[in-house]
């Protein structure tokens, strides 16, 4: 017995349809999981009872970054905790974030101070041509975190840019040679 095609139009365009509407509801909630830049900035928030000040159009500021630098800054995420009084555990801090951003993540500079409690965490993270920083800084009432992805290439030759123009200021020679 032959279907009519209206029927079978049917049959293929409902699984089809849930496909379509199934992916990117998956990778949006993959990419909204509790993880990454957003967990740690959740987690920060949930443990401190604090709220977070996210910069607006990040996207944008993030693609003009990429497109300014040739590609050599991608990827930038800020918040920002302002009045952030609490006392932290310098420790457990770096336990949560660790926790948070997952496998493949590596401490490269952990910095406490003693005597009022400043912390400072950085990770690296490779991604392929890029290095992916994720900086924790605690400093004054205020905490402030930042993921961002850098072309080492790109950043070593700003870096020796400047250490050029240092070295003939030092030596007495004028800036602009």
């Amino acid at each position: 017995m032959k279907r009519p095609m209206a029927l079978n139009k049917l049959i293929w365009t409902v699984p089809f349809a849930a496909i379509l509407l199934l992916v990117p509801t998956a990778v949006v909630l993959a990419a909204t999981g509790d993880g990454g830049f957003d967990g740690v900035v959740d987690s920060i928030e949930s443990q401190y009872h604090v709220h977070a000040t996210r910069i607006p159009f990040m996207g944008l500021i993030s693609l003009v970054a990429g497109t300014a630098t040739r590609d050599g800054v991608r990827g930038l995420h800020v918040a920002e905790f302002e009045h952030f009084d609490a006392a932290v555990d310098g420790q457990a801090l770096k336990q949560m974030v660790e926790k948070k951003l997952g496998p493949g993540w590596e401490l490269m500079v952990r910095e406490t101070s003693r005597k009022n409690g400043e912390q400072t965490l950085i990770y690296s993270h490779p991604e392929g041509k890029h290095m992916g920083l994720f900086i924790i800084d605690h400093d004054h009432g205020e905490l402030d975190v930042v993921q961002i992805s850098v072309d080492p290439d790109h950043l070593n030759q700003s870096v020796e840019k400047y250490e050029h123009q240092s070295a003939h200021t030092a030596s007495g020679d004028s800036a602009e040679d």
